[in-house]
């Protein structure tokens, strides 16, 4: 059976536009909400990643490590973040997750453990930001082995040689970090940059997905549209911040920015169907 994120590439490629991912933190600003506000943007993202509250996040901004605190201070576990993928999977089985975490994390917890309650909960596919390639390698094939996607993280500093090596090792996904920062930082470099980096990886694995990550908004994601998949994150955690700071309800408010997003990332294959409707 085809892992459900390959599906999701699929479709999107069908519909000529890029997969749509989002990344919100688990648990933030509370189990139940967190759980709300994946359901209620479902419908318009293609894959969702889940972020795995560590209190040092080294790889990421302050707007997720904001969501990150609040989660933490709100008493998430690991097994409350399994708990929320169960019961989001009860009414969306085929809709893929992804969760991103730390490796030390899933050492503390028990590597073969961790996999198994994954596999129990409906988690699809594993980003772990602090576990480079190689030393990677023997993680990853027991994620392999059960069938859940270890991705690789490639930069714009990895050396074309490298790049070879980790891609030929590499699972059917691959995330390709778009600069040197932590996430949510604005693009330092053009788009048009990016995008010739982007080209590099992609000549090397044609037939492997590779989605661009960090700095992604509604401002850039139109000019990013070439790539298989775009990863919006920040711009998700500052509106939760900005909701319960405004007294408003969060759920509500990423729902109306994700369905934004959404509408910009499907714009060519919108247009394109209202011409064909025309004719």
């Amino acid at each position: 059976m085809l892992n459900p994120i390959s599906t999701a590439f699929k479709k999107a490629k069908k519909e000529n536009r890029p997969a749509l991912l989002t990344y919100t933190v688990a648990g933030d600003s509370s189990k139940k909400q967190s759980l709300n506000i994946l359901k209620s943007i479902s419908k318009s993202v293609d894959i969702l990643e889940i972020g795995i509250p560590h209190n040092t996040p080294v790889a990421d901004g302050s707007q997720i490590q904001t969501s990150a605190y609040r989660a933490i201070k709100n008493g998430i576990k690991i097994n409350d973040i399994f708990k929320i993928v169960k019961d989001f999977k009860k009414s969306n089985h085929n809709k893929p997750i992804i969760l991103m975490g730390y490796f030390n994390m899933i050492y503390q917890y028990g590597e073969n453990k961790f996999l198994n309650k994954c596999k129990a909960s409906g988690v699809n596919g594993l980003i772990v930001v602090d576990l480079p390639w190689p030393e990677n390698r023997d993680f990853a094939n027991k994620c392999k082995n059960k069938s859940i996607y270890f991705i690789q993280l490639l930069s714009p500093t990895t050396t074309k040689k490298r790049l070879k090596k980790i891609i030929q090792d590499s699972h059917p996904m691959n995330y390709f970090i778009s600069m040197l920062s932590t996430t949510g930082g604005k693009l330092k470099v053009s788009p048009k940059e990016i995008l010739k980096n982007y080209s590099i990886i992609k000549k090397i694995s044609p037939n492997k997905d590779v989605v661009i990550g960090f700095g992604i908004t509604e401002k850039t994601i139109k000019s990013l549209k070439s790539a298989d998949g775009l990863v919006v994150g920040s711009a998700i955690c500052k509106e939760i911040t900005r909701s319960i700071k405004n007294r408003q309800n969060p759920v509500t408010n990423v729902s109306n920015l994700v369905r934004k997003l959404k509408k910009k990332n499907n714009m060519n294959w919108l247009t394109k169907i209202k011409k064909f409707g025309d004719k």
